[in-house]
């Protein structure tokens, strides 16, 4: 289980000096959820909501956490899409919670 789903990083598209960096660091995320074949699905779904990559990491280990208790019956990546979809925008609703709770707290 991957126990924290929150790195550091910037917006998508990713500019090319650190494309390199947050790309490998996605992938092991991936690679450790099972979901690697679904990377570029999920590149894409992000990029067209905004999303970056902190939430796409916090999305992929919610997604993981769903799979295991209802996985897919008929069609995978479809599956896939609905909830990683889904799963982007509970995560950015979480990050932003989290931030929000810090700067008050301090």
């Amino acid at each position: 289980m991957i126990d924290n789903c929150l790195t550091k990083s910037d917006h998508f598209p990713l500019d090319q000096s650190s494309a390199l960096n947050k790309e490998s660091t996605l992938e092991s995320y991936f690679i450790a959820t099972g979901f690697l074949d679904q990377l570029p699905t999920a590149i894409q779904i992000a990029e067209e909501l905004k999303c970056d990559s902190n939430e796409m990491i916090e999305a992929i280990c919610k997604v993981a956490d769903k799979f295991k208790i209802y996985p897919p019956t008929k069609n995978r990546t479809s599956w896939f899409v609905i909830v990683f979809r889904e799963k982007l925008l509970e995560a950015r609703a979480d990050l932003m919670a989290h931030k929000y709770r810090k700067q008050y707290f301090k």
